[in-house]
């Protein structure tokens, strides 16, 4: 492969061979990554239930990241286009001015046990927190490797809700520290275990059992300050985007239907890391636009601000529930070189660095949109993929699209025409 070609311009074999050149990947990660060997009908038969086959998205590879000085390699699993372009180039800007700065909470994860039928809430509630320790005794050996890594049950809380529409009932939260794991069965498991010994107490009868993806004890956090001429554009200098840059934001504060987009940008990035890493983006979606709406409306999760230096400061908080441990993190070989590419220690860490690809992100997102606007990045990409669903493949994709740009026109009846030309 050239030296002089860019990571961009290279085939997707010459990137994999690249990283497997560096270091940062085996040359069994590396086909891993690539689908040869990774998920096999076998192992997805035993994920889950009907198996017919296994389904490939792209995986890409996002450039720049420095996290808390140190330089990261990010695979994101993602089918829309310009998403991984959009957060290297963001973290490219980052990257002058010294990277993200990053970190979490503890892997605090909650548990909710209801109970209904309770005769007497004050009792109740009396006779559980006299027992806490007790409780918390009966859950503390479940899992001992968790106990041995330092995790297990540290509280034990008891909500009332007097008034619902299927009567008055009890909930307890069971928080668990989990460690390097997302956490569900550990929480699930734990709750089983309490459940006669607080049906005991209370006089009630425990109805569900689950772990509450609103992880808002487990926050990660990241950090950014970029200098205006790291913004410039073309047609554009710093300080006029960093100016647009800051309005777009004001947008999101004050609008929900903005703020639901702004966010969604902002998962793009996050959500990309956690499939490309066998974790539940499921979970980390609902917990992140739950959070959002904490405040009983839709607000950013990011916030922009200029300091007094005039540097452009952006900051993200929201909850991370992910694992580098247990589940389809470790059942999946695609996962399994996802992480050993990110050389990432520990859950927190990997927490760390999505928190700043979220950023990253929405850094892009509102460059793009409040300058140029995004369509101009994204057309191309787009384009491709409309060439290939018209039938084109090989070198007509890159020309069938590249017509379709010159002639304003991005449609599949259109790529057909230039293809039957």
């Amino acid at each position: 492969m050239s030296e002089s070609k860019k990571f961009y311009e290279l085939t997707p074999d010459e990137r994999l061979a690249l990283l497997v050149a560096q270091g940062a990947l085996t040359p069994v990660d590396a086909s891993a990554l690539s689908g040869e060997s990774g998920l096999t009908e076998e192992s997805a038969d035993h994920m889950v239930e009907n198996v017919v086959g296994r389904y490939a998205l792209p995986v890409g590879i996002a450039q720049n990241f420095v996290v808390n000085g140190r330089h990261v390699l990010v695979p994101m699993v993602i089918e829309e286009p310009s998403v991984i372009a959009a957060a290297s180039n963001a973290a490219k800007i980052v990257a002058a001015g010294g990277g993200f700065r990053a970190d979490s909470a503890d892997p605090r994860m909650i548990g909710q046990l209801q109970v209904v039928g309770v005769p007497d809430m004050d009792a109740a509630e009396k006779a559980v927190l006299s027992r806490k320790a007790a409780i918390l005794g009966m859950v503390s050996d479940i899992d001992p490797i968790l106990k041995k890594l330092g995790g297990g049950p540290l509280d034990l809380l008891v909500r009332i809700f007097p008034q619902t529409a299927a009567g008055p009932m009890m909930v307890l939260h069971l928080i668990l520290d989990v460690r390097d794991a997302m956490g569900a069965n550990s929480i699930n498991t734990a709750l089983e275990k309490i459940t006669p010994e607080i049906e005991k107490l209370t006089g009630g009868q425990v109805r569900l059992r689950i772990l509450s993806n609103l992880a808002d004890q487990r926050l990660a956090r990241a950090r950014c300050r970029i200098a205006p001429e790291a913004l410039s554009m073309k047609r554009y200098s710093g300080e006029e985007v960093l100016r647009r840059i800051l309005e777009a934001a004001a947008f999101a504060e004050v609008d929900p239907y903005r703020a639901v987009t702004h966010n969604k940008g902002i998962m793009n990035g996050i959500d990309a890391v956690a499939v490309a890493t066998g974790n539940d983006w499921r979970a980390v979606e609902a917990g992140a636009h739950a959070w959002a709406a904490r405040s009983g409306t839709v607000r950013p999760l990011s916030h922009w601000t200029q300091d007094s230096d005039g540097m452009l400061c952006g900051e993200i908080e929201l909850p991370l529930a992910v694992g580098t441990v247990g589940g389809a993190t470790r059942v999946h070989p695609g996962a399994q070189a996802a992480l050993k590419l990110m050389q990432v220690a520990s859950s927190k860490e990997l927490a760390q660095i999505m928190a700043g690809v979220g950023l990253a992100q929405n850094l892009a997102a509102l460059r793009a949109l409040s300058t140029e606007g995004i369509q101009k990045g994204h057309m191309m990409l787009h384009a491709r993929q409309v060439a290939m669903a018209a039938g084109a493949s090989g070198t007509q994709i890159e020309t069938v699209a590249a017509q379709m740009i010159r002639d304003g026109v991005i449609r599949i009846d259109h790529a057909k025409e230039i293809l039957n030309r």
